[in-house]
């Protein structure tokens, strides 16, 4: 009897083992990126996790198959000069790869004369050869940095680390080419562009995922309305981004110049899925839709899914703000279309100006994105609204 039990004791420790290296050869940048293994993959037998132990015990340890590669500004004659200068109307070529793979990160840092250089600066991405770009937004407004400044803040997807460090952490998958590029809409020459975009090589990438998208819209001003106070439709709301086709909706960053006093966030959010013509979604407030409170006591704050990181005169005319929401948790999905749409005030009734930056996944096609401001209209500035409705400009902040 003895003899037995031992025996069958050192199959299940043999089986176990087996089990466990084989499962390290399953591809691990789906692992590690949250990617799907490929179909011909075979799937892992959840030994560990019958055992009790947890795979996060492994994470770090689990050897990888893909290939690390990098697009960067390095100087190519083996010198200190790791930067490369972008003339007025020039674009310069960030990323053109082809196969398949994901982007993991993307850094800049920029030395500029043009003081606007964050709204005068365009970033766009192509991905698997598709005809209009899937990204396209002033890098300040990618980065949450709306109003054309600087300020250091750390969230969970985009972070402006000290001094002017641009970071962003989506993932993007691209089945057969990715291409990423930065043109100057400015006047001014940009002396110093540094740029550095890490991506992963794969043999293929699973069929069942969405491409990332990041669209930049505008309103200056939103165009306030008189109404009796009540809102069920979202009619006259601001947009941050319209799609069709199948995805789900992961965040927003929002900068604002009040061009009114008061407090500017009594608007709702109101997000419309697969053709509701009622919000799907119905939310109570902007500070709340940021996951703030009370106007946000009127203090910044920056946390891993949401903050408003920066403000400056806040309640007043010329009071400025800056927010941003990661739907990280649970994203927003969508499998025909989807409008996400915020208030400018209760039902509609302030003309502040709002800039905002949308970020998605979906399949391709994507419908067509609204043309960019010219470059003057992007400069942030205050408003002479004349009540709810005028719209005469005035010198700016």
């Amino acid at each position: 009897m003895k003899s037995s039990i031992s025996n069958a004791s050192f199959h299940a420790r043999r089986k176990l083992l087996g089990t466990m290296v084989s499962t390290a050869g399953v591809s691990a940048a789906a692992a590690l990126l949250g990617l799907n293994a490929t179909e011909s993959a075979a799937a892992p037998t959840p030994v560990a996790a019958e055992a009790g132990i947890p795979e996060e015990l492994f994470a770090q340890a689990r050897l990888r198959s893909y290939k690390t590669r990098r697009s960067s500004s390095w100087d190519r004659t083996g010198g200190n000069s790791d930067r490369v200068p972008l003339e007025p109307g020039a674009t310069a070529p960030l990323l053109d790869v082809t196969g398949a793979g994901v982007i993991t990160h993307i850094w800049f840092t920029i030395s500029s004369a043009d003081k606007w250089h964050l709204k005068n600066l365009v970033l766009r991405a192509w991905w698997d050869g598709e005809s209009t770009p899937s990204i396209e937004a002033p890098i300040g407004d990618f980065f949450g940095l709306g109003l054309g400044e600087y300020f250091v803040y750390q969230s969970e997807l985009v972070a402006v680390a000290s001094v002017k460090a641009l970071n962003a952490y989506f993932q993007m998958p691209f089945s057969n080419a990715a291409k990423m590029t930065l043109t100057n809409d400015g006047p001014v020459r940009t002396g110093s562009l540094y740029f550095a975009i890490d991506y992963v090589v794969l043999p293929s990438i699973p069929a069942d995922l969405g491409r990332f998208h990041a669209q930049y819209r505008q309103a200056t001003p939103c165009k306030g309305v008189v109404s009796d106070g009540k809102n069920l439709d979202g009619k006259n709301n601001y947009v941050f981004m319209e799609a069709t086709g199948k995805g789900h909706f992961v965040g927003v960053t929002q900068s604002v110049v009040q061009n009114q006093d008061g407090w500017f966030g009594e608007g709702d959010d109101m997000i419309f899925i697969d053709g509701d013509t009622l919000p799907t979604i119905n939310g109570t407030g902007t500070e709340d839709y940021y996951n703030g409170a009370w106007d946000f006591g009127l203090q910044s704050f920056a946390n891993m899914h949401q903050g408003a990181p920066f403000m400056a005169d806040p309640e007043r005319l010329g009071g400025r703000y800056c927010m941003y929401r990661w739907h990280t948790e649970s994203p927003i999905t969508f499998e025909k279309s989807i409008k996400v749409t915020i208030e400018h005030g209760t039902a509609n009734d302030r003309s502040d100006c709002f800039y905002t930056t949308a970020y998605w996944y979906q399949t391709e096609p994507h419908a067509a994105f609204p043309a960019l401001p010219a470059v003057a209209d992007r400069i942030p500035r205050v408003f002479d609204v004349g009540g709810a409705k005028g719209a005469a400009p005035v010198p700016g902040v």
